[in-house]
């Protein structure tokens, strides 16, 4: 077959039965966060590119060469979301959510878009669970916040998952940090690799993301940023491991976790699976309290998180985790003639207002063609109405995992007759 155009490289078609897996993630992602008291959002896929220069950094590797950025037909510079917090923000300020009840909580399930090279977990579309939360500094809406992950990973019975924070303090806290790190890396600039040595000079908190081997260990001696937060951001960092600690939840200092976009500030955590051959991570996140104030002028701290689905799903394919919840088993009514046919579809909607999946033959196909497609596609039961079962209202329901045939009555008992049935399996 020769298609006119395929997939562009680094999108993807999401089809079934992943679909479902993909739904039923989404539903206890959404659940769960619900019970935290976070509300859904939605915001637009395209957004002004100066929301994310600011927000992200201008000199971020985000900013200068990931995001898919165009002019549109009225001359404005929009670019498609690299991520999900700028929008949020964005929205909250934009509609005036920061002037009601405090602290506020959102939730959302986002396509986001980088041109970056794909790779496994990480296509140039991919989606992303956030939270977020705004209208409070205290350390303690940053262990709630990280509760909720933790809650997310054992709701979904993920295993191998840990929990790593650091802190890299505030603005001031940082410009010395910086300034140190600086000296430090310059040192050994002829052993960084290309990309770290332009992030030298634009974003030297980024070497510590870099992948390759010899910018790692250059890494491992550098000063330590806790180290030079100041007192009231240490004082938070206490108090959030404090909080962690008595709600039972494990985690480890690290360093150097600093995460990829600017706007991080204090508190910055990633969970981490360990169950591949390189550590994989699947939620990230940490305050950002200075970012309102520079998208609006308003003082609005605030901090959330963004668990990447793609990578969630393959974590859960490789420890064999199906959240999809057993359902009620199909029935498929099959038509023999034409007299059965309309009888047919009043019949299976019923089973449908009852909450039982219930298919009806709509492409007029001989009885052993539609046995075959009920065969396909898992159907458990099949009801073969034709003239003599709509003039006796009685016919055979056949199972099609055990083979036994019972008779039902087409009467108007006939749903609550079917659910017996099907209890009796179950």
């Amino acid at each position: 077959m020769n298609l006119i155009s395929k997939r562009i490289k680094g999108m993807q078609d999401l089809l079934p039965p992943l679909s479902g897996i993909w739904n039923a993630v989404e539903d206890v992602l959404k659940s769960e966060a619900s019970n935290y008291g976070f509300s859904l959002i939605r915001t637009p896929v395209l957004e002004s590119t100066e929301l994310f220069q600011r927000s992200a950094g201008g000199e971020s590797d985000v900013v200068q060469k990931e995001m898919y950025t165009f002019d549109d037909k009225g001359g404005r510079r929009v670019s498609l979301r690299p991520e999900g917090t700028a929008g949020v923000v964005r929205a909250v300020l934009e509609n005036g959510l920061h002037n009601g009840a405090l602290p506020l909580k959102l939730m959302y399930v986002s396509s986001c878009y980088r041109y970056e090279k794909p790779q496994s977990g990480r296509l140039r579309e991919f989606f992303q669970f956030g939270a977020e939360v705004f209208g409070t500094e205290s350390a303690l809406a940053d262990a709630e916040l990280i509760m909720l992950g933790n809650s997310i990973f054992n709701r979904l019975n993920v295993q191998d998952i840990s929990l790593e924070i650091n802190s890299i303090g505030c603005f001031e806290c940082r410009k010395r940090y910086i300034d140190s790190i600086k000296i430090y890396f310059e040192k050994h600039q002829n052993d960084l690799c290309e990309t770290c040595k332009e992030r030298l000079y634009r974003n030297p908190m980024r070497i510590f993301d870099c992948k390759n081997s010899r910018c790692s260990e250059i890494c491992k001696n550098a000063p330590v940023i806790l180290d030079y937060i100041c007192d009231k951001c240490s004082n938070h960092f206490s108090d959030l491991q404090k909080y962690l600690s008595d709600a039972k939840i494990v985690f480890s200092i690290n360093p150097s976790i600093v995460r990829g976009l600017d706007y991080y500030s204090r508190t910055v955590f990633e969970f981490v699976y360990s169950g591949a051959e390189a550590p994989i991570t699947v939620c990230g996140g940490g305050r950002y309290d200075g970012l309102a104030e520079d998208l609006s002028g308003v003082c609005l701290p605030a901090l959330g998180f963004g668990m990447g689905i793609e990578r969630l799903l393959m974590v859960m394919e490789n420890q064999k985790l199906n959240p999809v919840k057993k359902s009620v088993p199909v029935v498929f009514v099959a038509c023999a003639d034409d007299t059965a046919r309309s009888f047919s579809l009043d019949l299976t909607q019923k089973l449908r207002q009852n909450s039982i999946n219930a298919l009806v033959d709509i492409s007029e196909k001989r009885v052993k063609h539609q046995m075959k497609y009920a065969d396909k596609i898992g159907a458990r039961y099949v009801l073969v109405i034709g003239s003599d079962e709509f003039k006796s209202h009685k016919a055979r329901i056949h199972d099609m995992q055990s083979g036994v045939n019972k008779e039902i009555s087409l009467g108007k008992n006939f749903v609550s007759d079917f659910i017996d049935i099907v209890l009796q399996n179950y």
